[in-house]
């Protein structure tokens, strides 16, 4: 047993003695290492050669180095001196206001290109008239091109019995004479004694309040811009009211129309509003605003769809809340002839039309449709419209309009 406890002491022994010797070498190797003196970086050469101090040595310059221009000092950015007031950005650049023709202008331009247009009308019934010999047959040519300018059946009959009269009793076919008799006939018929103003003026210190209605594809809202122009040629304070909410960017179109002669547009920015409500702030913004008139553009509808025209109706109505309509507009385009008479007597009867707007006029011969439908309602045409240019639109000058057929 002791035997076997020294052999024990022995191996232990030993281990300490290895471990001893193993931990000293362990301590000299980190000496080693720790021991080595780490060399500086190079420096970057300066001028002449010269090296540049390191960090932590003293970075004065040497007194040979260059010095800084004095031009250099300007290049550095300042401060503002002080009561230096930084100049404002410029403001936007506001729209040019356009300034309308004036009227007189716009009927000189508008006679010429009625004459043109109305000339294939005047050229044939004069032809027909000046023949030496005015049998039935001829007669019945004269009531047949009369016919087909929609000048109507019975304007046609009134218009060929009196030619028919005055030829017998003046047993004369001289064109000069004939073109005469022609002119002044033409000229009863179109009733020049029919009251053709636009309410334009304030009314019992309020603005007129013009309510312009037609059917789809007249250039209804066009046509509404256009007689802003001809009222603000004519100093008015105007103020549109885009009560067309269905149409996509109508509201939009009226808008320009109206900045290009600075005039203000009350509209809505949701599409699909209530177009009364949209037609009754138009009238109250006149009225806080002291315009002379306001125009309410509504929106384009067919004659025949019974729920869109009581809509009209009720707009009408709205308006009358506040105010009273002095005058509702109805524009027809004049290429649609006979056509356009039915729509007619079906606006007059929901909205009370006092006047008519025919537009396209310089696009067809038709010209007849002026009498027709100033019979058929009883109320004149009030305007024309003879191009797409934005002045191309002008009062009815009953006269001009004759002339313009019989040359």
């Amino acid at each position: 047993m002791a035997r076997v406890i020294n052999e024990l002491w022995e191996w232990i022994a030993v281990a300490v003695g290895l471990l001893v010797v193993l931990g000293g070498a362990v301590v000299g190797l980190m000496r080693g290492r720790g021991g080595r003196t780490k060399e500086a970086p190079p420096q970057a050469p300066g001028r002449d050669g010269d090296v540049l101090p390191g960090v932590g040595d003293d970075a004065e310059p040497p007194r040979d180095a260059p010095k800084r221009p004095i031009e250099d000092a300007g290049s550095v950015d300042t401060l503002p001196a002080p009561g230096y007031e930084t100049p404002a950005p410029p403001e936007p650049e506001t729209p040019t206001i356009e300034r309308p023709a004036e009227a007189k202008g716009r009927l000189q331009r508008l006679r010429a290109r009625l004459a043109r247009s109305n000339s294939s009308l005047g050229q044939g019934l004069l032809a027909l008239l000046s023949r030496g010999h005015l049998d039935e047959e001829a007669w019945e040519e004269v009531e047949d091109t009369l016919i087909a300018s929609d000048l109507g059946v019975e304007a046609t009959t009134e218009l060929v019995d009196s030619l028919r009269q005055q030829v017998k009793v003046d047993g004369t076919t001289d064109e000069a004479t004939v073109r005469g008799w022609l002119r002044e006939d033409l000229l009863k018929l179109v009733d020049p004694t029919m009251d053709r103003s636009i309410a334009d003026s304030r009314v019992d210190g309020r603005p007129a309040v013009v309510m312009v209605v037609g059917v789809n594809g007249t250039g209804k809202t066009t046509t509404v811009g256009k007689l802003a122009r001809v009222l603000v040629a004519e100093d008015k304070d105007v103020v549109l009211g885009a009560a067309d909410t269905f149409r996509a960017a109508a509201a939009d179109q009226l808008e320009t129309w109206g900045a290009r002669v600075g005039v203000p547009t009350i509209r809505s920015d949701r599409d699909g509003a209530d177009p009364a409500a949209v037609a009754f702030d138009a009238v109250k913004a006149g009225t806080e605003l002291e315009a002379d008139v306001v125009l309410v553009d509504t929106a384009g509808r067919l004659h025949n769809k019974v729920g869109l025209m009581d809509e009209l109706g009720k707009v009408k109505r709205v308006i009358e809340k506040q105010s009273p309509i002095d005058e509702v507009l109805l524009v027809l385009d004049a290429t649609t002839g006979q056509n356009g008479l039915r729509q007619a007597e079906v606006f007059a009867e929901v909205v009370d039309v006092t006047g008519i707007v025919l537009t396209k006029l310089d696009g067809t011969a038709k010209g007849g449709i002026v009498v027709s439908v100033q019979r058929k309602l009883g109320v004149p045409v009030k305007l024309v419209g003879l191009g797409e240019g934005p002045d191309d639109l002008a009062p009815f000058d009953p006269e001009a309009f004759v002339d313009a057929i019989v040359g």
